[in-house]
């Protein structure tokens, strides 16, 4: 029994190309999907150009997937309550802690990927970043600081992904919206 697709009216088409975009093959490198079909279609491979028609991809030999040589790290998650709970009454201890302020962000970027790579290699599990909570201005309102909102964005960038496992607002007994409690990775045995 065969079944007839129903023929799509022209915006039915131009939805579903809006939708057919968006979507990523599986197992290919990601490919950069413009507004405009045009410049969708000038960067796509030859197979996914002609999927993109509707026409038959070409024969092309694949080549096998390149091994990975180090193992990919998750980003970071926050902690979770027992232990941000142990952390704040002092029953989980803080093995390190670094200072921020008054630093450049070039500066606090470099120290603190250099602290955190010493930190775990001397084996601690947690340490206390301490990124301070910005200045106050003369109408009492909060201005956020420069390290308070870029150390949380570094704690989750690939080079820092080998060292942290997730990080957490400080509870206010240790600095609390200017502090972090960052969980560190065991240190690998590769190296």
């Amino acid at each position: 029994m065969s079944t007839r697709r129903p023929k799509l009216t022209e915006e039915e088409r131009t939805l579903w190309g809006r939708v057919t975009r968006s979507v990523l093959p599986l197992r290919q490198k990601r490919m950069r999907v413009d507004l405009e079909m045009g410049s969708l279609e000038s960067k796509a491979k030859p197979a996914a150009r002609a999927r993109l028609h509707g026409k038959a991809a070409p024969k092309v030999a694949s080549k096998p997937a390149p091994k990975a040589e180090s193992r990919v790290e998750p980003k970071p998650a926050p902690l979770d309550r027992r232990q941000k709970r142990r952390l704040a009454r002092g029953t989980e201890p803080i093995d390190a802690r670094i200072d921020l302020h008054g630093r450049t962000q070039s500066e606090a970027h470099a120290l603190l990927l250099t602290f955190l790579h010493a930190a775990q290699r001397d084996g601690a599990k947690f340490v206390l970043v301490i990124t301070g909570k910005g200045l106050r201005g003369d109408d009492h309102r909060s201005v956020c600081g420069v390290l308070k909102r870029h150390v949380p964005l570094w704690l989750q960038l690939p080079e820092f992904r080998s060292y942290v496992v997730g990080f957490e607002q400080a509870h206010i007994g240790h600095g609390g919206e200017g502090a972090l409690y960052v969980r560190l990775r065991r240190p690998s045995k590769h190296g």
